[in-house]
């Protein structure tokens, strides 16, 4: 078994590791261009991105990243509850509502968006029917809001409606039996049991949310510039893939701290519950 482990380890060298190193010599690169001709260390792609034109766009990108991963999980928790809890016919059905669009191309889910909130779409001529006018949900924040939340939603839901149902009914039996009503029964047995479900969702939404940057390019038209949106620019238009390795080596950074955080907090949850375990629930 050990000799085919070397098999994934060459792999990981390869397509995982090679390219960070790769990014990260390009990055201290005081040379701009895509080769690395006449290569000069320096720091002074870090110091551009340090500007404050460069900083609003992450804390925007930051602020829509973070605003998307609380309506997923506002969303997503209650939704993957009441599906924990229906039938197994109902349940595998409900979930394969969720993966089922996962199997389809990322930039078509996103295109498809655009018949549907368009001025002319689907969803204002549904409201036409009724008389009610036009609504203003393309180009704009609200737009972006929508894709990110229905592209990500799913990675929020199955991590929660996993640990779900995987968790010890026996408990919830116990904590009935001890007296607890069941808004007590959630809030002291289920909700705590299912944290990890709800860390592993946060990370895999915020993650991909704050280095997206197809949809802001679809559906935000182009008037809201992400991070994800700048880094895509410096590789494919401008040509400096000296800054935009540094601002993604930023980025990184910033998703190793999210990470650690998490991890941090998710064990510190557990001591706390062994720790508390020995006393009474209530």
């Amino acid at each position: 078994m050990k000799k085919y482990s070397y098999i994934y380890v060459l792999w990981a060298m390869i397509f995982l590791v090679f390219p960070l190193i790769l990014i990260l010599v390009y990055a201290f690169n005081g040379n701009t261009g895509m080769g690395l001709e006449n290569y000069s260390f320096s720091f002074s792609n870090f110091q551009r991105f340090f500007e404050p034109l460069y900083l609003k766009i992450l804390f925007v990108s930051l602020g829509v990243a973070l605003l998307s991963t609380i309506v997923c999980l506002l969303v997503g928790y209650p939704v993957a509850y009441i599906i924990s809890r229906l039938s197994s016919k109902w349940r595998d059905s409900l979930i394969l509502l969720f993966v089922i669009p996962m199997w389809m191309n990322f930039l078509l889910r996103t295109y498809a968006w655009l018949t549907l909130l368009g001025n002319n779409g689907l969803i204002n001529k549904f409201l036409a029917l009724f008389g009610v006018a036009p609504l203003n949900i393309m180009y704009n924040m609200k737009a972006i809001m929508i894709g990110m939340v229905y592209n990500f939603l799913p990675f929020m839901v199955l991590p929660i409606y996993t640990n779900l149902l995987k968790m010890d009914k026996s408990l919830i039996d116990a904590a009935k039996d001890l007296g607890a009503n069941d808004f007590k029964v959630f809030l002291k047995v289920i909700l705590p049991l299912s944290l990890p479900g709800v860390y592993t969702g946060i990370t895999m939404v915020f993650i991909p949310a704050i280095s997206t940057f197809i949809i802001p390019n679809l559906l935000g038209g182009n008037k809201f510039y992400l991070i994800g949106n700048l880094i895509e620019q410096q590789f494919t238009f401008t040509g400096n893939w000296a800054f935009g390795s540094a601002i993604s080596m930023v980025l990184i950074v910033i998703m190793i701290i999210f990470l650690a955080g998490s991890n941090k907090s998710s064990k510190e949850k557990n001591k706390v519950k062994s720790g508390s375990s020995g006393g009474g629930l209530w």
